[in-house]
C-alpha cells in the first residue's frame, strides 16, 4: 500500500505536532499546505517538504491526489473546511473543538454520513498510553461503575490572546479551548453516558491581564493585549442519564497559587487519578490500596499522545477501522460545551 498524501490546512501552533507526526508516519506523505499567509505556509511547506502550497484551502481540497487532511485553523471555520473536504472526498483530522454551535456539529456529522469518509476529532488526551493502560483496567470492570469525576485546568495567568481571546473565532475562552480536553477525558472513561442535565458559570472578571509582569505564558501569532471578549473561568456540574455526574473547573486567568491539572474518576469497586500523575485506588483484604502502575510515563506525554492520534488515523483510513474519536463525540462534546454557555448565560440549569 502506498503513502497516503496528507494536506495540512493552517499553519499556526498546533499544525507543527501534526506535521511532525505525519513526519514520523511511514505511511504518510506530507503533500500539500494550506494557510492564509503565503509565507508561512511556503515555510512551512520547505520544512517538511511539501510539493504544493495554497492560501485557499478550496484549490487544496480540489487536488485529486490528497487523500485527507489535517485542520488546524480557527475554531469559527471547522465547519464549512470538515464539511467540504467530505465533500471532496477526502478524510478529515479536525482540531478540537469540532465546531462552535451543536447545529454547525451536527451538520458536519450528516456530511460525514453523506460521505463515507473517516472523520476524526482531535480529542488527543483519548490517545495518550496511561489513558490506554486506564481504559484496560476500567473496561476489565476494575473501577466498577464510575458516578462520579472531576476535573480542574487552572491557569494562573495564561490567556494566549490573538485570535484565542476573540469570541467570534475561538467560540469562547478556556471552556472550550483547554477545558473541552479533561472534559471530555472523563467522558471518554465513564463510558460516554448521554447528556441529561447541565448548570454552569462563566466569569468575565480579570481580562487578559496583560499588566503582569514577571510571569511568561504562550502567547498566540497575533496576540493583542488590548483584545479579549472571552470568559476568564468557568465551571459547571454535568449530569448524566445514567445518573453519574462531572464537576469541572478551568481558566485562563485566575487569582491562584499555582496552575493546575486534575482529573479524578471514582467507581463503586475503585478509583483512579489521571492527573497530574496516573494512580489507581482499590481495595483488597479490608484495606484500601494507592496502585502506582510501572510504565514509562505516569504522566501525559501529549508529543506521544499526538504521534499515537496521527497513527492512528493514518491506520483507520488504510485499514477501514473505527476511530477512537468519532465525530458522534463531537457533537455530543459540542451538546456539553454550549450547555455550559447556556446556563450561565440564563442562570438556569438546562435540560436536554
Amino acid at each position: 500500500m502506498g503513502k497516503m498524501k496528507i494536506g495540512v490546512i493552517g499553519t499556526g501552533s498546533i499544525s507543527d505536532i501534526h506535521l511532525s507526526s505525519y513526519a514520523q508516519n511511514e505511511h504518510a506523505e506530507i503533500y500539500a499546505i494550506c494557510d492564509l499567509n503565503k509565507e508561512r505556509a511556503q515555510k512551512t511547506a520547505d520544512n517538511y517538504g511539501a510539493t504544493f502550497v495554497y492560501t485557499d484551502y478550496k484549490e487544496l481540497l480540489g487536488n485529486e491526489e490528497i487523500d485527507a487532511v489535517s485542520i488546524c485553523t480557527w475554531n469559527n471555520t471547522h465547519a464549512k473546511i470538515s464539511i467540504a473536504a467530505l465533500e471532496a472526498g477526502k478524510h478529515v483530522l479536525c482540531e478540537k473543538p469540532l465546531a462552535k454551535t451543536v447545529e454547525e456539529a451536527e451538520q458536519i456529522e450528516k456530511a460525514v454520513k453523506q460521505s463515507g469518509k473517516i472523520l476524526q476529532v482531535g480529542f488527543v488526551r483519548r490517545y495518550t498510553n496511561n489513558i490506554n493502560l486506564l481504559k484496560q483496567f476500567i473496561d476489565h470492570g476494575d473501577l466498577g461503575e464510575i458516578y462520579y469525576a472531576k476535573a480542574s485546568c487552572l491557569r494562573r495567568l495564561g490567556n494566549p490572546g490573538g485570535w484565542f481571546a476573540d469570541k467570534d473565532r475561538s467560540g469562547g475562552g478556556p471552556l472550550i479551548d483547554i477545558g473541552v480536553h479533561v472534559i471530555d477525558l472523563c467522558w471518554y472513561l465513564m463510558g460516554r453516558p448521554k447528556v441529561k442535565s447541565i448548570s454552569g458559570n462563566t466569569y468575565e472578571k480579570l481580562g487578559n491581564r496583560s499588566n503582569v509582569k514577571n510571569l511568561d505564558f504562550y502567547k498566540a501569532a497575533d496576540y493583542n493585549p488590548y483584545q479579549n471578549n472571552v470568559e476568564d473561568m468557568a465551571n459547571a456540574l454535568i449530569r448524566f442519564e445514567n445518573g453519574a455526574s462531572l464537576l469541572v473547573d478551568v481558566s485562563f486567568t485566575l487569582h491562584a497559587k499555582e496552575d493546575e491539572i486534575s482529573v479524578k474518576l471514582y467507581g463503586d469497586k475503585g478509583g483512579a487519578e489521571i492527573e497530574p500523575e496516573l494512580l489507581i485506588v482499590s481495595e483488597k483484604h479490608n484495606t484500601i490500596l494507592n496502585v502506582t502502575p510501572q510504565i514509562d510515563s505516569l504522566s501525559s506525554d501529549i508529543n506521544q499522545a499526538f504521534q499515537n492520534e496521527i497513527n492512528s488515523f493514518i491506520n483507520c483510513i488504510q485499514n477501514e477501522k473505527e476511530v477512537v474519536s468519532p465525530v458522534e463525540d463531537g457533537v455530543e462534546m459540542m451538546k456539553i460545551l454550549c450547555g455550559i454557555y447556556e446556563s450561565s448565560e440564563t442562570g438556569k440549569e438546562i435540560y436536554f
